[in-house]
């Protein structure tokens, strides 16, 4: 997986973008929506306070710039080499270290928040345990591990996983699919949301949203739980 990736670590924005082409918009509507996401979840589950926060499979990092507010300590590790790099040239006020995907070079509870987002579909689904034990590993009592996946519930998901060319060999997992992973790797509190169900950053289609919040039709859906 780390070939595939490093060869992507110049184009992954372009290649991103142009498998959401026919939904019209930009990939930084879906990247701000994971990113309120997030901050509701700090809201609610931390207390509202600022966590340091790790970020698996992070890529060249380009979620980072919209949580630069939201953390007071920001890595990513990623098994790309190319990518984290690629990283620490863009976003110089993160921190970033490549990893071999089993393993993450953290010491246990670390961190107040560990996210994995839209990663554990190209994780081997054999190693999907091991990788959930791990996110649970290095949150600190109390922390917060968050997974945010495909629905594969979705068409238009499907049909964006189906135009990506690193997403061939994706495995799409429903909620309860990292519920249950979850749940076996030691967390608990766990609760689940879709979002992603409309195209529109308006107040209105956001209340509706989190109104539909559990129904499985968002394009994705976030898992979390607790330490």
């Amino acid at each position: 997986m780390s070939e595939l990736f490093d060869s992507y670590q110049g184009s992954y924005g372009a290649v991103v973008q142009s498998s959401i082409d026919f939904s019209g918009l930009p990939h930084s509507f879906f990247i701000r929506a994971k990113a309120d996401l997030l901050r509701d979840l700090v809201e609610s589950r931390l207390g509202g306070r600022k966590p340091a926060m790790l970020d698996v499979g992070c890529g060249v990092g380009s979620f980072h710039p919209f949580l630069r507010d939201m953390t007071t300590r920001l890595c990513g590790i990623d098994v790309s080499k190319a990518s984290i790099t690629q990283a620490r040239s863009d976003h110089p006020e993160a921190e970033y270290q490549d990893f071999d995907g089993k393993t993450f070079p953290y010491e246990s509870g670390t961190f107040d928040l560990v996210t994995a987002i839209c990663v554990l579909h190209h994780v081997t689904p054999v190693l999907w345990h091991g990788f959930t034990r791990e996110m649970r590993r290095v949150v600190k009592p109390g922390g917060l591990v968050c997974v945010i996946e495909h629905n594969p519930f979705n068409p238009l998901t499907r049909l964006a996983v189906s135009r990506c060319e690193f997403d061939n060999d994706a495995v799409l997992l429903r909620a309860e699919q990292t519920r249950r992973l979850m749940a076996n790797a030691g967390l608990r509190a766990l609760g689940s949301r879709y979002f992603l169900l409309f195209p529109w950053a308006a107040k209105l289609a956001r209340r509706t949203e989190f109104a539909l919040r559990h129904v499985p039709l968002g394009a994705q859906y976030a898992t979390w739980g607790t330490v």
